[in-house]
């Protein structure tokens, strides 16, 4: 009976930490090598905020062109856990530049799937700063964010869900 309760309680923090059924079959879905990067997040339905964000900073182009790019990218959870008010200010026309910074800080340049990012300790992003990576026996974390899904391709890169948003220092090291 212990070892039951155990297993019921292993099963459920792994629940609780990984994408939903629904979020899986969207991501599977959305991973598609004849869509960009910015088709196969708005088919995923779990970016709506990312997207939005990516419109208000003019990157829409970028992202669709030959990259490859990969993308560290933040559910709409992860942006709802941000500050009340934060997204409605990033998404004016005045903070375009800070919104920039943020979101291609979620960049990195070329093609790093999963079995690659595992290998590395830190990435220079297209912002320009680097991003830390740890890995350990709970999973990979980007910057403190957990990666929660991987390797969802597309014709111009790779996305990996992180469940948080993450912020570079304040002195950007130069922008795309």
């Amino acid at each position: 009976m212990k070892a039951l309760r155990i297993a019921v309680v292993a099963a459920a923090a792994a629940l609780t930490a990984s994408p939903t059924i629904a979020q899986e079959a969207a991501y599977s879905k959305a991973s598609k090598t004849d869509m960009d990067i910015v088709d196969v997040a708005v088919s995923a339905g779990s970016f709506e905020t990312l997207v939005a964000a990516v419109k208000a900073a003019g990157l829409v182009e970028v992202l669709k062109s030959d990259g490859p790019f990969t993308v560290f990218a933040p559910t709409d959870k992860a942006f709802e856990a941000l500050p009340e008010g934060t997204v409605a200010e990033l998404l004016k026309p005045e903070n375009k530049d800070k919104l920039v910074a943020i979101l291609t800080y979620h960049v990195v340049p070329g093609k790093v799937m999963a079995a690659d990012v595992v290998k590395l300790s830190n990435a220079k992003t297209v912002q320009g700063q680097e991003v830390s990576i740890t890995t350990s026996d709970k999973g990979v974390k980007v910057d403190g964010a957990s990666v929660v899904k991987t390797d969802i391709t597309a014709s111009n890169g790779v996305i990996h869900v992180i469940d948080a948003v993450i912020l570079p220092s304040e002195e950007p090291a130069g922008c795309m």
